[in-house]
């Protein structure tokens, strides 16, 4: 499951999963987010926030979160990836290569940091 939580007054979405990530995450993460990017036009960031990366149940869910990426990228400016998982160090050198967001890794303690970062306000 993964929860998705808006907040409208700093432009960001929380982003945590719980347990293996389904297709039907990525098409409720979309629901929640694309009233907010239609209303403002962007998203000023995204938080991820997992301590472990749970993978996904199926290759339709794989593919269901990179069309996610592909439908989103260009309408979101930061992606903070908040995890101690090693993932969490490469994907913002991989990512930064198919994505216009940037791209930062954080330390899961650091959520506040992340959130700061992701929102704009915090620099580095």
């Amino acid at each position: 499951m993964l929860s998705v939580q808006v907040d409208a007054t700093k432009g960001i979405a929380i982003l945590e999963p719980h347990g293996a990530l389904s297709k039907e995450d990525f098409e409720r993460a979309a629901r929640t987010i694309d009233p907010h990017i239609d209303k403002s036009g962007r998203l000023n960031g995204i938080v991820v926030r997992s301590q472990q990366f749970p993978g996904w149940d199926s290759f339709g869910a794989l593919a269901s979160h990179l069309r996610f990426v592909k439908d989103h990228h260009q309408k979101i400016a930061r992606v903070a990836l908040c995890t101690d998982s090693a993932l969490g160090s490469v994907a913002p050198k991989v990512g930064r290569h198919f994505v216009k967001a940037e791209i930062r890794a954080f330390k899961f303690a650091e959520f506040d940091l992340a959130r700061a970062w992701a929102a704009g306000g915090a620099k580095g």
